[in-house]
């Protein structure tokens, strides 16, 4: 995975705070793979669907160099509804969590 483009330039202040949205990820791939933006967000929709879709069949996703996505599981609980203090059972639930990549790690804390 080449990532030394997104390195940022040494001794330069850091960047502000950004989030990366869907809309920037669909035009960083038209740009890199110079397509027209209109079939960068295919892939891109296609992608996220394609984890999305594992993720709902219970299984964990591996991009290698990148992270993975695993599951949690959190037992059944007992709650109280914040309105009413009323005590109310929570079912139990898989929760998805992402664990990043050694790689990534190393690349963000350069």
């Amino acid at each position: 995975m080449d990532m030394d483009a997104h390195k940022p330039i040494e001794g330069a202040p850091l960047p502000k705070k950004k989030t990366l949205t869907k809309a920037d990820l669909i035009e960083e791939v038209a740009r890199a793979a110079e397509l027209a933006r209109k079939d960068s967000q295919v892939i891109v929709e296609t992608v996220l669907e394609s984890l999305v879709s594992a993720l709902k069949r219970g299984e964990g996703i591996e991009l290698r160099g990148f992270g993975s996505f695993r599951f949690r599981e959190r037992g059944p609980r007992r709650g109280r509804n914040p309105k009413t203090g009323e005590v109310v059972d929570v079912p139990p639930k898989r929760m998805p969590y992402f664990k990043p990549g050694k790689e990534l790690k190393e690349l963000i804390n350069q």
